[in-house]
């Protein structure tokens, strides 16, 4: 399908009021998310900071479409990369060092099965979720997965920390 017809699915589906994916060829709907959801995102991205004597620039965006590098668009809560992406008026194509999702009620399918090993695979280094309902963080990397009560302080791969 071409980036244009594709684009025009996307933009169809903001006006039903919901947010489309394509991961690994399945498309994944979601309704748009409520305030409790936006808060939260909102909170987490005021503490993203680089770590001291880290080259990483700390760079954060919330729900932008990815293109990732196995044709799968995703739109992440939060995305962090070292550097700003090229694409400003596309899907960006860099991968993120790390993404943050925020789990909203009666979705919570996409991210805590679909999403952690979809981005491990593309290259993602940190994969962080957070149910706003129970304050359980899940901290997930190729080597391991931990799971905290929030609020905890987590140092990302890429030389960066927040709290969730």
């Amino acid at each position: 399908m071409s980036d244009s017809r594709l684009h025009a699915k996307f933009l169809r589906a903001e006006e039903l009021g919901v947010r489309l994916e394509i991961v690994g060829g399945l498309p994944i709907w979601e309704a748009h998310p409520v305030y409790k959801h936006q808060k939260a995102v909102d909170v987490i991205r005021a503490t993203i900071k680089p770590m001291e004597g880290n080259e990483c620039a700390g760079v954060h965006a919330a729900d932008i479409y990815i293109s990732f590098p196995d044709g799968s668009l995703k739109r992440p809560d939060i995305s962090i990369f070292c550097r700003e992406p090229d694409e400003e008026e596309e899907a960006v194509r860099l991968v993120p060092e790390a993404v943050i999702e925020v789990i909203s009620r009666g979705y919570e399918a996409k991210d805590i099965d679909i999403a952690p090993q979809f981005y491990l695979g593309q290259g993602v280094k940190d994969i962080v979720i957070f149910n706003p309902y129970t304050l359980e963080v899940t901290h997930i990397r190729h080597e391991h997965t931990a799971r905290y009560a929030s609020p905890i302080d987590i140092e990302l791969l890429c030389g960066c920390r927040c709290t969730v």
